[in-house]
């Protein structure tokens, strides 16, 4: 009998060090809101999850509370979803799951800011420029901006058309269509993996996931059109949705778009994992420990400078004056397409 318990506490001991070993390669590894099998549900309707992640969570079924009974819940513009966690919070979480555009991580309108420090700023880079939001070790966001000037202005109006995101060599797009008539069920939303246009499915579960298990990525919808999540386990979380440029607002702010042009363009909100003390980018760098924003407090449209430091050849370049991303993608080499990024403007 004694042998036998300490046989069982070996074999403890080696998946608890498979475990360590998985985080330290992979960071996060696949120990996160993704990694588990879906049990059917309870009679009452709550989800439950059985996570698969080796470590505290191993093996456990998590039960989405009564509040939020469902990860994906129809009436997304209202309720929130059952977030399940098989790291080492081992928990399940109510969370809104569309993009909040006062919350931290946001860019929103022409282009408002919110930093991980919490403080608004605007960013207003240029038309037709691409621009790093984040550049870390490990991970290089870009954004493509679109806009207009008006004759007698003395900057652009600019919106975030496009972003790419790289990690390891891939290459993730996501990127509003050039749209001339406004329809809110007509989906404007285009997503690229590796230079490759992908579908995400309206039906079943609604998403798109690659089949790499060292890191998955997911492109889930969170309404039928324009709205999406995307998950890069272990690096970073982004609530998008994509969104016009309405007559309305047209008239209030004095935008002067075209006719036959929405302007088309993303609303995000990023949540990131394993940011490094140094990270840097636009968005980015209000992630560092201890930073203290520059911009002026009080105003109505704090600005950000810094458009030379951040300014990038392309959309895929991880080059530019203060970029700290390391690797080569698989798609740095793309051009971009008149199909919705970049010379259609």
């Amino acid at each position: 009998m004694a042998k036998l318990k300490a046989s069982y506490i070996l074999m403890a001991l080696f998946l608890v060090l498979i475990a360590m070993e998985a985080t330290s390669v992979h960071g996060q590894g696949n120990d996160d809101s993704t990694n588990y099998d879906v049990l059917p549900p309870l009679e009452s309707g709550q989800e439950r999850c059985q996570c698969k992640a080796l470590g505290a969570c191993f093996y456990k079924t998590l039960v989405c509370p009564p509040e939020c009974p469902q990860r994906k819940p129809k009436n997304n513009k209202k309720e929130k979803g059952c977030f399940v966690n098989c790291g080492s919070s081992c928990e399940v979480t109510c969370k809104v799951r569309r993009n909040n555009c006062d919350g931290y991580g946001s860019i929103c309108y022409d282009p408002r800011f919110i930093g991980g420090d919490g403080v608004m700023f605007y960013f207003h880079g240029a038309k037709g420029g691409n621009f790093a939001i984040v550049s870390d070790d490990n991970l290089q966001i870009n954004a493509h901006f679109i806009g207009t000037r008006p004759q007698g202005r003395t900057r652009d109006f600019t919106w975030i058309q496009a972003i790419s995101v790289m990690f390891d060599t891939q290459a993730l797009v996501i990127a509003a269509k050039r749209v001339s008539k406004w329809d809110d069920k007509v989906d404007a939303l285009m997503v690229k993996w590796d230079g490759e246009t992908i579908s995400i499915p309206t039906n079943g579960e609604a998403e798109w996931r690659t089949s790499d298990e060292d890191r998955e990525v997911i492109v889930e919808r969170t309404d039928d059109t324009n709205y999406v999540r995307v998950i890069v386990t272990g690096i970073v979380d982004i609530a998008i949705r994509v969104r016009p440029i309405g007559e309305k607002e047209d008239r209030v702010h004095h935008y002067h778009i075209p006719g036959d042009d929405t302007f088309a363009h993303l609303e995000t909100q990023f949540s990131f994992s394993n940011l490094s003390p140094l990270v840097e980018g636009v968005l980015g760098k209000t992630y560092r420990p201890g930073y203290v924003s520059p911009v002026k407090r009080g105003v109505p449209m704090p600005l950000m400078g810094g458009e030379d430091k951040y300014k990038t050849p392309s959309l895929f370049s991880p080059l530019c004056k203060v970029c700290r991303f390391q690797t080569t993608t698989q798609s740095a080499g793309l051009a971009i397409t008149s199909e919705g990024l970049g010379d259609q403007y």
